[in-house]
């Protein structure tokens, strides 16, 4: 399994984390959708675990743990 690129996960991870701080008529089939996502990215069927890996795989120093430099894959390109 190919691990999603980090700030693709981290978008994942803080999406899913705000719908389900909504209220629940407001976000729900959303808030399944980033839960199926993240599962999928994660090799995982359990929203829980694919959390934890999720968070695991992304340091906080803004650089994953296969030491790729998210800050700068984020960033628009200079012109």
């Amino acid at each position: 399994m190919l691990k999603p690129h980090p700030t693709e996960l981290r978008r994942l991870v803080e999406e899913y984390e705000t719908l389900t701080a909504a209220p629940a008529t407001a976000a729900e089939s959303r808030i399944a959708d980033r839960a199926y996502t993240l599962c999928v990215s994660t090799g995982t069927r359990d929203v829980g675990t694919a959390l934890a890996t999720a968070r695991a795989w992304l340091a906080p120093d803004g650089r994953d743990t296969d030491g790729r430099d998210t800050a700068a894959a984020a960033a628009p390109a200079a012109v």
